[in-house]
């Protein structure tokens, strides 16, 4: 098995950790880019899948309804860039490839899954909202 993990790469410059002092509400700030990573619909879904374990790429496809295969590779890869997954190659025939989360992706995910039971849990009194919101709008005041 040959586990291939990369935490900065890209044309990003890496910064110690404790050398960086954190600020969202600062537009430079590189956690500005961060955000943008996890407020994705599909990292939302992709990261609470996986705190269920390993998977391959048909598996969570199959899990997640009206993901295309490019979207899931590009998010994948982006989350591995990140240090959130973990792209595990058994070195195969044929080939077999599983994601799964790192430490700190099953940190991430949990909050994640929290989220996600906020929606589910709370998606009848949005839409009740969004139904008033229109109809105020329509001038039914």
């Amino acid at each position: 098995m040959v586990a291939k993990h990369v935490l900065g790469g890209g044309s990003q410059p890496t910064v110690a950790a404790n050398s960086l002092q954190a600020d969202v509400y600062a537009e430079a700030c590189p956690s500005r880019a961060v955000l943008e990573l996890i407020a994705d619909k599909w990292t939302l879904l992709i990261m609470p899948a996986l705190k269920r374990g390993p998977m391959r790429n048909g598996d969570l496809m199959r899990l997640i309804g009206g993901v295309s295969q490019k979207m899931l590779t590009q998010t994948l890869r982006e989350l591995e860039r990140n240090g959130l997954v973990i792209r595990i190659d058994y070195q195969e025939v044929p080939p077999r490839v599983e994601y799964a989360l790192t430490d700190l992706g099953k940190s991430l995910a949990e909050t994640m899954r929290r989220l996600d039971g906020w929606a589910e849990a709370n998606i009848s009194a949005v839409l009740a909202a969004r139904a008033e919101f229109e109809r105020r709008e329509r001038g039914g005041r």
